[in-house]
């Protein structure tokens, strides 16, 4: 049991550095640099001008749409580096596996650019 909790030892030296380092940064901070707050400062900024509307107004779905988009993008990259890595093992099960789900992204990717989902007016 003591050997076991050994290879953990490396994982609790990390875990109390990196909150050592959480707590004490931002204490040091405030400590250091003088706290005069005025009203510029303490507004709310929003790309150099008043805000204008209600921040809880509806949005087009078309946001939505490209940011699932991003999102499936970014998880098919993610599933192809396990293949990049274990190419030479696979053969070719895992070679027609990989064409398989590039063909279902393409037809997704398709239909989208089909329906419209990444025009912008």
């Amino acid at each position: 049991m003591d050997e076991l909790l050994r290879e953990y030892l490396p994982i609790l030296i990390f875990l109390v550095i990196a909150i050592a380092i959480a707590v004490v940064l931002p204490a040091l901070s405030w400590l250091i640099v003088r706290q005069r707050p005025n009203s510029e400062k303490m507004s709310a900024y929003e790309c150099g001008f008043e805000a204008f509307g209600d921040a809880r107004r509806r949005f087009d779905v078309r946001f939505y749409l490209v940011a699932i988009m991003f999102i499936v993008v970014d998880l098919d990259l993610a599933f192809l580096y396990p293949y990049a890595v274990a190419n030479d093992h696979l053969g070719l099960f895992g070679f027609w596996s990989l064409i398989v789900f590039l063909a279902v992204f393409a037809i997704g990717f398709l239909y989208d650019w089909r329906m419209g989902a990444l025009e912008w007016e």
